[in-house]
């Protein structure tokens, strides 16, 4: 036998033998070459998958020439790539704060030398002059920043640089910075309580020696886009005093809306007699004129409001059904000179401890927890907005933390712990408001720990008219009416990015009882 035939023997038979183990036990023979076929297909899959990601990690278009790319959380980047459905509508929420508090800022210039923000294939909708509308791709970036990180394609003709968009985008003078995030707003058309709307410069200045502060609020209030001779809406200017041992004495003025003018556009506002305006170096110039409640003796405020540069809180605004409230800090950190005067005995200040917020939204039945504070080198914020019907559960806190190069950490513990130990008197009788609060938290390797001693507290009943929450019966029946603010010290601690944190100072807090 030669060795062919052999081997076309050996062949038969082990063919004969497969055939028949297959017909012996099918299913089994069966299972086992459909287990070989999956495996062989997931492998070849994985070789794909692995040869795409290869391409994509070499695709400058993708990463804009970039050595990392910053994208919103969840965001998966093989979507992206494909075009799938995800990669279509995303966006990085506060990105110019990103860009400019985080990436930019002096805290990370020994490992980051450029910073291009870019957005490639937004969907948009063109709408031509005869009514139709047809799907576009768009992409955009800085000229500038993507020249300078080594990305920008050759230019065949004309020119490819920055506008004066793209420059007050990225590098805004301290006015326009002041103007973008601290203009006023109109009622979204889909609010509920329209009447409720509430928008309100607020500043607040510290003596030297901790024993006088003031409270100043310019307040447009009502339907602000209804008619100019509709009265239902008008402005409200009010400053509070404040000294240790002493009830607090309360002085304000009620404008019609013919002496109220704000703009959506910048952050300038009169009402009445009292005028907020930013100047060109971005300090606001404040003044005032109102009367005290009950004994008509007038105050004068007039000070100049410095906000520490990049010591800021850029804003955000909160929509949940016919719910909205939205809130900026533009001068978290601030110093204040100028005088505050009852007749002709003034305080003067010179670069005292200041604030200065800004708040907009449907307040029906709204509480909230907030506090600002500097601790040392550290200025901290917290806070928490709670329609008072909700049914969802409580949100955490979030705590934002600055120091002067910027922005720090951001940590969102659960509750803030109240000692309610102090007592005051109320016309409902004694009511009792924290002494101290204490909040926590751990993100990562991240900790945080603020203790809070409150020196003073004041409660103001909500259910009166002209109140922060409206006068009406819903109003009327709140369960927590009392509106408790406090004047306090903080002892911040805990860690941050390895390094230990800690401070002291002082700051005003609110809640409700």
């Amino acid at each position: 036998m030669n060795l062919g035939h052999l081997l076309w023997s050996r062949l038969t038979l082990s063919r004969t033998l497969a055939w028949r183990s297959i017909a012996y036990r099918p299913w089994r023979s069966f299972l086992l070459c459909a287990g070989f076929g999956l495996g062989v297909g997931v492998m070849i899959v994985l070789l794909a998958v692995g040869e795409a990601m290869v391409a994509q990690a070499s695709q400058e278009r993708l990463v804009g020439g970039g050595e990392v790319t910053v994208l919103p959380e969840g965001i998966d980047i093989e979507v992206m790539t494909t075009g799938g459905l995800g990669g279509l509508f995303f966006s990085v929420p506060n990105a110019r704060f990103v860009f400019r508090q985080v990436l930019s800022a002096p805290r990370f210039a020994d490992v980051i030398a450029t910073v291009a923000p870019q957005i490639e294939g937004k969907l948009l909708y063109l709408t031509t002059t005869d009514g139709m509308q047809h799907p576009v791709r768009a992409s955009g970036e800085l000229p500038s920043a993507t020249r300078a990180l080594g990305a920008l394609p050759d230019i065949v003709q004309g020119e490819w640089n920055d506008d004066d968009g793209d420059r007050r985008w990225s590098t805004p003078t301290a006015a326009e910075l002041r103007h973008d995030i601290d203009h006023f707003h109109t009622p979204p058309l889909e609010l509920a309580h329209r009447e409720t709307w509430g928008e309100w410069h607020y500043f607040n200045v510290l003596s030297p020696d901790a024993t006088k502060w003031a409270f100043i609020s310019f307040i447009v209030a009502g339907d602000v886009a209804g008619d100019v001779t509709n009265s239902a809406w008008g402005g409200q200017l009010l400053v509070t005093l404040h000294e240790r041992g002493h009830a607090p004495r309360r002085f304000s003025a009620t404008v019609p809306n013919t002496q109220v003018h704000f703009s959506t556009r910048d952050a300038d506002l009169t009402v009445g007699e009292g005028t907020v305006r930013v100047q060109s170096d971005g300090r606001y110039a404040v003044h005032a004129r109102v009367r005290e409640e009950g004994t008509d003796i007038p105050l004068d405020v007039n000070l100049v409001v410095s906000p520490v540069a990049r010591v800021d809180f850029p804003g955000a605004t909160l929509v949940s059904g016919d719910f909205a409230s939205g809130y900026a800090v533009p001068a978290l950190r601030a110093n204040a000179s100028g005088s505050i005067c009852v007749r002709s005995q003034c305080d003067h200040y010179t670069d005292a401890q200041a604030y200065h917020d800004h708040n907009w939204g449907g307040w029906h039945g709204v509480s909230w927890e907030w506090g600002a504070t500097r601790a040392g080198a550290y200025t901290v914020l917290y806070g928490r907005v709670s329609p008072e019907d909700s049914t969802a559960g409580v949100a955490p806190l979030f705590v934002y933390v600055t120091d002067t190069a910027g922005f720090v950490a951001l940590f969102r513990p659960k509750l803030i712990r109240y000692d309610d130990a102090r007592i005051v008197t109320t016309t409902d009788g004694v009511l009792r408001v924290p002494a101290h609060a204490a909040l926590m938290d751990v993100r990562g390797a991240d900790t945080l720990q603020m203790q809070i001693t409150i020196y003073d507290a004041v409660a103001t009943d909500t259910r009166r008219a002209r109140a922060e929450r409206g006068d009406s019966p819903q109003t009327r029946a709140l369960a927590r009416p009392w509106f408790i603010q406090m004047a306090g010290e903080t002892v911040l601690s805990g860690r941050v990015h390895g390094q230990t944190m800690s401070g002291r100072g002082r700051g005003f807090f609110e809640t409700y009882r």
